[in-house]
């Protein structure tokens, strides 16, 4: 436990954190997003912005909830709300959880300047536990409807080749 955990943290979201490689972000006003993360003593770190991944709203946030869940089925492990603390380059934090990021971070594109790239354009987010688990899970359906875009598809099914004609 380090001195910026002022409590410790709750055994489930320990257990579940340390499995994770992928949790999803809701910052208030804003959809759920898919982040991966580091879970490093005791708090989970995100790099996002600046070419890394988009997480809308975090960097500015000051709180926000954070939902994991299970990487063999999908189903919802535990969801509990985190305390958001930027961290900053130079810092002995930014030295400790950098190399755990780099370490974890698939398809880094040049990763030998990565850390300059980081410090220089992208923000790392600590994402500290506080306050308990929920206790139990929603009652409703927690899917949202999909963002608006202009996508669309086709009604007629294409030509296919040595296909069966259906009788009219």
């Amino acid at each position: 436990m380090t001195e910026a955990t002022p409590h410790p943290v709750h055994p489930l979201i320990g257990e579940a954190m340390r499995k994770a490689a992928l949790a999803w972000l809701e910052v208030p006003g804003q959809r759920a997003v898919a982040a991966w993360i580091v879970w490093h003593e005791g708090a989970g770190y995100v790099v996002h912005g600046g070419g890394e991944q988009p997480l809308p709203g975090l960097a500015d946030a000051d709180r926000c909830r954070v939902v994991v869940r299970s990487g063999d089925n999908g189903a919802r492990i535990v969801g509990w709300p985190a305390a958001v603390s930027r961290v900053a380059p130079g810092t002995e934090e930014w030295a400790t959880v950098v190399p755990q990021l780099l370490g974890k971070r698939l398809n880094l594109p040049e990763p030998n300047s990565a850390e300059e790239r980081w410090a220089m354009g992208s923000t790392v987010s600590r994402l500290a536990p506080d306050g308990d688990p929920e206790e139990q899970l929603p009652a409703g359906s927690l899917a949202e409807a999909p963002p608006p875009t202009p996508a669309a598809t086709e009604a007629r099914v294409p030509f296919t080749l040595h296909r069966r004609p259906r009788p009219r």
